[in-house]
């Protein structure tokens, strides 16, 4: 009579060859669910549309410097930091008009989100 049995080392490569499959799709999807940086992608107000930006941030906060920009942020066309004269930094979100659509402090300041 002859063995038709599986032989335990056929079984032992199966399950390995298993293994690796589920641990390398695993982490093929925790790999598409991380954050992206988009600080690399970053743009910066340029020209009259830097100055108008700039006039309408510090406008809004009242003091401060303009010490960072971006258009086409994920929270409207452009963004323009304004670090206080305290040191905390606000992010003011303008429209294509300069109309502030919202704020957001940056860690440890006091203001809340708006718009």
């Amino acid at each position: 009579m002859k063995n038709t049995s599986t032989t335990p080392k056929v079984v032992i490569a199966a399950a390995g060859i298993c293994l690796a499959l589920v641990v390398a799709g695993g982490v093929a999807a925790a790999a598409s669910d991380a954050p992206v940086d988009d600080d690399a992608t970053d743009r910066a107000i340029e020209g009259t549309a830097l100055d108008q930006a700039s006039v309408a941030a510090l406008d809004h906060t009242g003091q401060g410097t303009v010490t960072e920009t971006e258009v086409g942020d994920e929270e409207s066309l452009y963004e323009v930091e304004v670090t206080l004269d305290d040191g905390s930094q606000i992010d003011v979100q303008l429209d294509d008009a300069f109309q502030v659509v919202g704020e957001k402090a940056e860690a440890g300041g006091e203001n809340a989100d708006e718009g």
